[in-house]
């Protein structure tokens, strides 16, 4: 079988990549190993699929802490304005909700899926499910693709588009990383990020927590220097295991190079009152306190935090909850409010790599163009989406980088196919 391009990997940057290339006129084929195309998208948003943010550009690459900046080339060529032109072409209206983030009117990740596959149908693409590559045969003027039967289909331009190792279940194995590395490309550190922190605190283990949500915090990050590395403010909960959450997935890659980088512990700080400063808060409950002195603390501070939330608080501070707010000291009431703003949690792990929502690390982005997505070490081989070494937050933000990488590796790989 002879193609123009190649495209390997049925997700985001995938079918992406297939379109832009079948575009410009490439006789194209995408091989997906698993049994359908568009799995990471069917479930992105929770089933509604985000398909990308509304932010202004640099709100968007700064939404992407790894190596986001060298995507400003391609956002030049497309982006975010592009993807949504691009879905509303396809007869996928979008919508607008909290942080920009961009859905399809209908609620519906299958439309969007639907609307791509439509489109490659349209194209002339040939599609092969249900397919693993084996290996991938670089030469001077082509390139073969070994089938894991043994066939092989012999191509101008290969693009690689297989993913990372974070959400398995999607088909993100790593496949990718020894056909890179036969290429002579580096692979950094892999690592999880946008994934559940692990506690060894004696009230994780023991669950006292287990399962509350507090909503609106901010969480911050410190060093072992007691420095602020990164704050998030979003919700979060208590696991069985440690800290999950909108706010801790955000914080999480933060936390893991911290562990890797010789740190036996990292603490994360919960302040669920971020709109008052500590001294505000202590004044405001000291005023309290005076007029209410025969209500009992757990009265007095009612409706500030969840409710187990604030007898742990009580616990951890050895205070009968029952005990009449004139008789709390000072120094007492101070150990509140520095809980109820700094309550420190030791994190000692995370979740593995295939239980995070991204995949950390991946192909050096040193030996790849910038505005094409080609390989600076082998001609006419093209890598996007996770298998990069680029990770942003949820949000939209990582299948924005895959879609603008995906389009500019397809279209590139035809224009070198001819």
């Amino acid at each position: 079988m002879n193609y123009d391009v190649a495209v390997i990997g049925g997700g985001p940057s995938g079918l992406m990549a297939a379109i832009g290339a079948a575009e410009q006129g490439a006789r194209t084929i995408l091989i997906e190993k698993g049994k359908r195309l568009g799995t990471k998208l069917m479930i992105s948003g929770g089933g509604r699929c985000n398909v990308t943010s509304r932010l202004p550009k640099e709100e968007i690459i700064e939404h992407i802490p790894g190596n986001g900046r060298f995507l400003y080339s391609a956002f030049s060529v497309f982006d975010n304005e592009d993807i949504i032109e691009f879905f509303e072409d396809l007869g996928v209206p979008l919508k607008e909700e909290d942080h920009g983030r961009m859905f399809p009117v209908s609620n519906s990740a299958r439309d969007v899926v639907q609307a791509l596959l439509t489109k490659l149908k349209q194209l002339d693409v040939m599609i092969m499910t249900n397919s693993t590559v084996a290996a991938l045969d670089y030469g001077e003027t082509s390139h073969t693709v070994i089938l894991a039967d043994q066939s092989k289909i012999t191509v101008k331009s290969i693009v690689v588009a297989v993913g990372g190792k974070a959400v398995p279940h999607t088909g993100s194995t790593g496949d990718g990383y020894p056909w890179a590395k036969k290429a002579g490309h580096t692979i950094t550190d892999l690592y999880p990020t946008e994934v559940a922190l692990t506690s060894n605190e004696p009230f994780i283990k023991e669950k006292t927590l287990q399962g509350l949500s507090l909503r609106d915090v901010k969480l911050t990050v410190k060093d072992k220097t007691n420095k602020s590395v990164i704050s998030h403010r979003m919700d979060m909960i208590f696991t069985h295991f440690g800290l999950s959450g909108p706010a801790v997935l955000r914080c999480s890659q933060f936390v893991v190079k911290l562990l890797k980088d010789d740190h036996q512990f990292v603490s994360i700080f919960i302040d669920a009152v971020p709109d008052t400063n500590q001294e505000q808060l202590y004044q405001t409950y000291r005023t309290i306190i005076e007029q209410s002195a025969k209500k009992s603390i757990k009265n007095v501070f009612k409706g500030i935090v969840p409710e187990r939330y604030l007898l742990y608080i009580f616990e951890k501070n050895k205070l009968d909850p029952e005990l009449k707010a004139a008789n709390l000291a000072n120094e007492q009431l101070r150990q509140i409010i520095t809980d109820l703003k700094e309550f420190e949690v030791r994190i000692h792990g995370s979740l593995p790599l295939e239980k995070a929502f991204v995949t950390g690390g991946g192909i050096s982005i040193k030996e790849i163009n910038p505005t094409t997505m080609a390989s600076k070490l082998v001609e006419r081989l093209f890598f996007c989406g996770e298998i990069l070494d680029i990770h942003g937050y949820t949000g939209g933000y990582n299948i924005t980088a895959a879609l603008i990488t995906g389009r500019l590796a397809g279209q590139n790989a035809a224009w070198q196919s001819f």
